[in-house]
């Protein structure tokens, strides 16, 4: 059993980890200067409204998970193909926070091609979306079917034209992640789950590794170019702590791939500052229904929108 504890300085706080003695709060105990995390740590839920409803919770059935899964499969795969048309050609990019930042027109218009299928096949589902978050869409997150996509999951790579692109889309019902798919758009390979039935890569079921030592482990993380001297000095010193520990370091550029990783054992511990909603949603289910665990930082199950 593989744990994963994504951690992020803005929203939620995660990693992911084999089943070591260093998960959750014993992550600080072994690696006692990875508490450093970037200087602008907001400890609200960021740019979301966690909206609670006393209504009774919304009831779910196998058939219509299994209906959710084939949706959510046949829109990756129609985003893959825009994602593919557009992936060699010139490509416009406009910077968003940062200069790592970025978002192209294919960002954009992958998600209103998701959004327009799913509102078409569900039209009493709600959305979630990286790019209409960023571009001010307030977002809340009931208990009603809400759909949690990444159009483009590493925008950097696609804008590269490096072939680590995925499309993320998750379906959360009463607030947990009931189906999920993450495709390779460029690779054409689709990682995929749905609650309670395991996980799967194009089809054949995957499981998380056997290993049982950290000293055992290939660990991914993410290092993006940072603007201030204290965020890059956090980093290095956060990536030196755990090259001490492990068999080395991988990172893919997305994080909805790197957390697939972990969940067909190719990798063991997944750690990453400054994640989203929508770049660990479908990732998460995957890891979980792969025998993998999700942990917040204090050592418990995460949730969507964990505040630390």
């Amino acid at each position: 059993m593989a744990t994963c504890e994504l951690l992020s300085s803005s929203s939620s706080q995660y990693s992911t980890m084999g089943k070591f003695s260093i998960q959750g709060s014993p992550v600080i105990d072994q690696l006692p200067e990875m508490v450093s995390s970037p200087s602008n740590v907001n400890n609200n839920v960021d740019d979301t409204t966690v909206t609670k409803q006393q209504s009774e919770r919304v009831q779910v059935t196998d058939e219509q998970r299994r209906v959710w899964l084939g949706a959510a499969k046949e829109a990756a795969r129609m985003a893959g193909k825009e994602v593919r048309s557009a992936f060699y050609r010139e490509k416009t990019v406009t910077m968003k926070s940062s200069p790592a930042d970025l978002v192209t027109e294919t960002d954009q218009n992958v998600e209103k091609v998701v959004f327009s299928f799913f509102r078409r096949k569900f039209p009493t589902h709600r959305f979630i979306g990286e790019e209409t978050t960023a571009a001010g869409v307030p977002v809340e997150l009931t208990d009603d079917p809400t759909w949690i996509i990444d159009p483009i999951d590493g925008t950097n790579n696609f804008v590269h034209s490096f072939p680590f692109v995925a499309v993320a889309i998750a379906l959360s019902v009463n607030r947990e992640i009931e189906v999920a798919v993450t495709y390779n758009a460029i690779l054409d390979v689709m990682y995929s789950a749905a609650r309670g039935t395991g996980a799967f890569r194009d089809g054949k079921r995957i499981s998380v590794s056997g290993a049982t030592d950290i000293k055992e482990s290939l660990i991914v993380t993410t290092a993006k170019s940072l603007l201030t001297p204290q965020k890059m000095e956090n980093t290095f010193h956060n990536l030196r702590s755990l090259l001490e520990q492990g068999r080395g370091i991988r990172n893919l550029g997305t994080a909805a791939l790197n957390m697939c990783q972990i969940a067909e054992g190719a990798a063991e511990v997944y750690f990453e500052f400054g994640i989203h909603c929508w770049d660990m949603a479908s990732g998460a289910l995957i890891i979980r229904e792969a025998g993998g665990v999700v942990l917040d930082t204090a050592g418990e199950p995460s949730c969507l929108l964990s505040s630390s």
